[in-house]
């Protein structure tokens, strides 16, 4: 008899387990893969070649959180960029951002947007450093009727008003923008640089399956600017062996306290009974019991694969049947025989350890996005590159590189009833062919390579149409409304069942806020149920 057993070893899982196991409490972590980690993984995909298999770059992870687990003390080690990201053009100009160098490459494409950027980033920044308080908090939380419940939510969200107070009325309405416009449009108000406007409008379209003229999107560019690496706000890095480096660090800090952790241990089914989840039962016919069943998967699959169907009410059910899912999101790794040269920026350069975007304007982006719907894959793609043996020699031999591809836009599920598996090395083919347009030599360096369609990381990973978040960050599906309304607090439907993942508050990325929130949460019930 365990106090909790959590459903998948990803990041947010171990984060969880860390928490509560540090508190005293016997858990168990259950990972249907041989391999904990589950999207934030670092694996050989070519004889002598590893990279992050997935996830694949570091801002979001909370600060918080690597203190209180001492993940330093585990092996965890985060670097800077040396420059921030790199955007060539086609016509060979190109922009360059990062510390000391972001305001003089802005003003070699346009004066007026030199002198815009450094406020607009001023804005973001403030609104971020505002909603960085909600992060490690658990939102507003809607309850029938008026009890404990309804006055613990009530202070809750007077909380809630007490921080947004602290943004001037400005600044509220830039929130309010922020979370219903599009970045499109807002972008097209402030700069008139397309390669200005494509740095901030990649942040808004990243995992995100639509137009950067969406509705919403300028909220997902937001959501990109709350990370810090080492102390620097709004910096990106890599982990010193790739991101399986963190999980490595998360794992060995939960056993350190005493957390079970078993891989090749799918769970089949939650049990439930009188209305409780009291346990699960295994792929093998296992069956292990606890107090509190904790779920670090998609809440969809969650829902509809693994809790029986008459435990759940069919109103909730058709619900959360609806919860959005699907990144637009093809994955590669390749291995390199020889750095890329850019013909916007020739040669070896500090911006070879940026991420490198190619997507040189918001139309284009808004075309890709297009395309996708209509065919099923863009045919001039939106494709990060990022090079992390340019940080860290630990990945490849010496003389040689790893880069990863994060490439959008491509349909989660392909129309006509064609399946990712017959088209899958084409639309390699066509990434590796755009890096090579503007990179000429990239292709034929390629030694190597690792492909992951939205049908391979829903297999590999259990993120359902390829969503990297665990369900789209849209207004109806953030905040008070993630995973649902009701069911914010972390708690489910059924007593005992708690969502520890993405697809609860804050939302996606490697950030293991959900995992200490609702640990949190648990440690509270626990007090309370047993006190």
């Amino acid at each position: 008899m365990y106090d909790a057993v959590i459903i998948g070893g990803g990041h947010n899982g171990l984060v969880c387990a860390a928490y509560l196991a540090r508190a005293g409490k016997k858990v168990a972590v259950l990972e249907r893969r041989g391999v904990v980690g589950g999207a934030a993984v670092t694996q050989e995909f070519h004889p002598g070649f590893r990279n992050s298999v997935a996830a694949y770059t570091v801002s979001l992870l909370n600060p918080q959180i690597i203190s209180d687990l001492k993940l330093s003390d585990h092996g965890f080690k985060l670097v800077e960029r040396r420059a921030q990201n790199f955007l060539p053009a086609p016509d060979g100009s190109y922009l360059l951002t990062g510390e000391g160098r972001t305001r003089e490459s802005v003003a070699r494409l346009s004066g007026r947007d030199a002198d815009t950027i450094d406020a607009f980033s001023r804005e973001l920044e403030a609104i971020a450093d505002v909603l960085r308080q909600f992060v490690l908090r658990a939102p507003p939380n809607i309850v029938d009727g008026f009890g404990i419940s309804a006055v613990s939510e009530a202070f809750n969200a007077l909380g809630t008003a007490n921080i947004l107070r602290r943004l001037s009325l400005e600044q509220q309405r830039n929130l309010l923008d922020l979370f219903t416009r599009s970045a499109g449009e807002m972008l097209d108000e402030r700069f008139e640089s397309d390669l200005v406007k494509a740095l901030f409008g990649f942040d808004a379209i990243v995992g995100n399956y639509a137009s950067p003229y969406a509705a919403g999107s300028a909220y997902v560019m937001l959501h990109h600017a709350f990370g810090e690496v080492n102390g620097k706000k709004g910096v990106w890095g890599h982990a010193i062996g790739g991101m399986g480096a963190i999980t490595q660090a998360m794992a060995l800090a939960a056993r350190g306290h005493g957390a079970e952790i078993t891989t090749d241990a799918g769970v089949r089914e939650v049990i439930v009974e009188k209305d409780r989840a009291t346990g699960v039962i295994l792929d093998n016919g296992e069956t292990i019991h606890a107090r509190y069943v904790v779920s670090n998967v998609n809440p969809k699959l969650l829902y509809t694969r693994l809790v029986p169907e008459g435990a759940l009410t069919g109103e909730f059910l058709a619900r959360i049947s609806r919860w959005r899912n699907g990144s637009g999101t093809f994955r590669m790794n390749v291995a390199l025989s020889a750095l890329p040269s850019f013909t916007a920026l020739p040669g070896p350069g500090d911006h070879l350890t940026a991420g490198i975007i190619i997507a040189p304007s918001l139309g284009y982006m808004d075309r890709a996005w297009q395309d996708a719907r209509a065919q099923g894959w863009s045919r001039e793609p939106v494709v990060e590159v990022l090079i992390p043996s340019t940080l860290d020699d630990t990945l490849c031999p010496a003389g040689h590189h790893v880069a990863s591809l994060f490439c959008q836009h491509v349909a989660p599920e392909l129309p006509g009833g064609k399946s990712w598996d017959d088209h899958r090395e084409e639309v390699a083919d066509l990434m590796i062919a755009t890096v090579d347009n503007y990179a000429p030599g990239f292709a034929a360096s390629v030694r190597g390579r690792q492909i992951l369609s939205p049908l391979d990381l829903e297999r590999q990973f259990g993120l359902l149409g390829g969503d990297i978040f665990h369900g789209a960050l849209t207004l109806n599906q953030l905040f008070s409304a993630r995973p649902m309304l009701g069911h914010a607090d972390y708690r489910g439907p059924l007593k005992g069942l708690y969502h520890c993942g993405s697809g609860a508050h804050p939302g996606g990325g490697v950030t293991g806020a959900p995992g200490h929130n609702a640990a949190r949460v648990i440690l509270g019930d626990h007090r309370t149920l047993f006190k």
